[in-house]
């Protein structure tokens, strides 16, 4: 009885050579229909698994890519991490998570250390690297940049557009009759909040709005504390807002909470908006506006580029870097006052 099939045994129990299993099993198309079954037949019986990693090896490959992100406690980058591993899976492919919490000596490390060929790419999302510095780190394995830092040309990069998705949820407010809307999200030099603070501001000096300074709040991080503190800031000021765009969810969730401690209605007395479209803000109560970018587009534009990185071989020359939006769409729900939009 054998106990673990060989390439070999397979070729005997088969009637043919190891060289016909072979290519049998690396799906080579010079093998006879009849021949194929056969000996395909005979695998499932024998139960014989062919080596992998071997052959991974062989072609200089991990199977393995590193997946940065800068944390998965809010649940936007959970969502995202979920996404990215699972369309990794499908191209065979095991995503190892590397956080770095927005830390600049993370954020090299992660370019230092995988990118001496550890790993067979790297997808990154950095948030305090600029485009000069991830540039001055030439990685010798392909490389997809998510989110909305400053790019270098000759990188790939895949994200959604905040500008103009922070414009719209701003002009939608304006929309339903609000005029003083505050923003919860300024950090300096941070790119997400940056973004969405210009789509905010074009939106309000579109409609001739005027900015008033004490409306932009910012935050140390983008979690429900941090909403729920700017918050209770927006309610001790004399002229209160009437709407407020949060640019992420998680902190609209402590916005919310923030106004039912308060006895301020949301949105009668207050409309409040997010930014992610995560899964909590669909059963907050009230439920929660939202700019909902397309995390699945997202998951596989960014494994699409990694993988045709991946595979083009040494001597193809280098092609410059993709700039690949993903798309996006408002969903109004309770929050502004719409209806309970489920997804």
């Amino acid at each position: 009885m054998i106990m673990t099939a060989r390439l070999v045994d397979v070729a005997e129990a088969a009637g043919v050579s190891v060289k016909t299993v072979s290519n049998v099993v690396h799906e080579s198309p010079h093998v006879r229909p009849d021949t194929r079954a056969r000996v395909e037949q005979v695998i499932k019986e024998l139960g014989y698994q062919p080596n992998r990693a071997a052959r991974q090896l062989k072609a200089g490959r991990t199977g393995f890519i590193a997946l940065a992100l800068p944390e998965i406690e809010t649940p936007y980058f959970a969502e995202l991490a979920s996404r990215i591993s699972e369309r990794a899976k499908k191209e065979g492919l095991i995503a190892l998570m590397e956080l770095t919490g927005a830390d600049p000596v993370m954020e090299n490390r992660v370019l230092t250390r995988f990118g001496r060929g550890v790993v067979d790419g790297i997808v990154f999302s950095p948030l305090s690297l600029t485009s000069e510095e991830i540039s001055d780190h030439p990685t010798n394995v392909p490389m997809v940049l998510l989110g909305e830092r400053a790019t270098p040309p000759d990188h790939d990069h895949v994200a959604v557009r905040s500008v103009d998705a922070a414009r719209r949820m701003t002009e939608h407010l304006i929309e339903v009759g609000h005029q003083r809307i505050a923003a919860i999200g300024h950090v300096p030099d941070q790119g997400t909040a940056s973004t969405r603070l210009t789509g905010y501001r074009q939106a309000l000096e579109t409609a001739a709005i005027p900015l008033d300074d004490d409306l932009v709040v910012g935050v140390p991080t983008y979690s429900r504390s941090a909403g729920f503190d700017a918050m209770n800031h927006l309610l001790g000021l004399t002229e209160k807002p009437d709407a407020v765009f949060c640019f992420n969810d998680t902190m609209a969730i402590g916005a919310v909470r923030a106004c039912h401690e308060a006895g301020v209605r949301v949105p009668q007395d207050i409309a409040i908006a997010g930014f992610d479209n995560t899964e909590e803000g669909v059963y907050s109560t009230p439920t929660l506006t939202t700019i909902a970018p397309d995390l699945n587009a997202l998951a596989d534009k960014t494994l699409t580029i990694l993988t045709q990185r991946i595979g083009q071989s040494s001597s193809d020359t280098h092609q410059p870097g993709t700039d690949v939006p993903v798309p996006w769409h408002l969903v109004i729900r309770e929050s502004t006052g719409g209806p309970a939009v489920r997804p």
